[in-house]
């Protein structure tokens, strides 16, 4: 199991990341309404600037020696979109029953043990962890 957590635990972060992007980049009503939400006039924005970097994050978990930073970089997204339904969205947006405020935990979470797992890669820290 130990050699099969890793490449799990990407897969779930990626495809939670990147099955929103076809919202975001096509600015479908729901996202759009989202974003609004959480950043006003300059949803756009934030609405796109989010869905590349969940793009570029996706992208570098798989990428071996630059796991850490994509675990860095899904950590902090979803950390914001935690911080997001806590504070202005709800746990449940829009009838969703929670489930984007429950993505968002479970690839927080996935990140994390990715980042712990990969942690001996990071630069300069890394070999003193």
């Amino acid at each position: 199991m130990k050699k099969y957590l890793p490449i799990i635990l990407k897969l779930i972060a990626a495809i939670i990341m990147l099955q929103t992007l076809f919202f975001k980049f096509t600015a479908a009503q729901e996202s759009v309404d989202l974003f609004t939400k959480l950043a006003g006039e300059n949803e756009a924005l934030m609405r796109i600037g989010t869905g590349i970097l969940e793009l570029i994050a996706s992208i570098l978990l798989f990428i071996p020696r630059k796991t850490w930073l994509g675990a860095i970089l899904t950590i902090g997204l979803m950390g914001g979109a935690i911080m997001g339904h806590l504070t202005k969205l709800g746990i449940e947006h829009n009838g969703d029953g929670g489930i984007l405020f429950y993505s968002a935990v479970i690839t927080l979470i996935a990140g994390s043990i990715l980042l712990f797992i990969n942690r001996k890669d990071i630069p300069v820290i890394g070999n003193k962890l």
